[in-house]
């Protein structure tokens, strides 16, 4: 058999004289709809969801007591309590003292309705 000759290749136009890469969009002077909102698109500025009634919380409590396994309890707050307790009496005694803490605790005692 005799070697197949290859076929020709087509050849590609010479490159472009034009410019190469693409230009941005003259901007318009002026108001308008905020960048990224659609042309005709209505924005509405709902209100802030946390802003309630000026509560916020200070203190947590987490208990975990899977099946099977050791309770565990702690006791957090913004004063800089920071308490871990296992097992089942110290994880009991852990939330007697965060409801005492709770109480007392200088950060809650200017609220309303908190121990003075």
């Amino acid at each position: 058999m005799s070697p197949r000759p290859h076929p020709h290749l087509k050849c590609l136009p010479s490159a472009p004289t034009g410019p190469g890469l693409a230009e941005p969009a003259p901007t318009s002077a002026g108001g308008g709809a905020p960048k990224g909102v659609a042309e005709g698109v209505p924005t509405a500025v709902r209100p802030d969801q946390q802003a309630g009634d000026g509560r916020y919380p200070v203190a947590w409590l987490t208990i975990s007591a899977p099946r099977g396994a050791v309770p565990t309890a702690t006791s957090v707050c913004a004063c800089g309590r920071n308490l871990f307790a296992a097992g089942h009496r110290k994880a009991l005694a852990l939330v007697e003292d965060h409801t005492r803490h709770r109480d007392l605790c200088s950060l809650r005692t200017h609220q309303e309705g908190a121990a003075v």
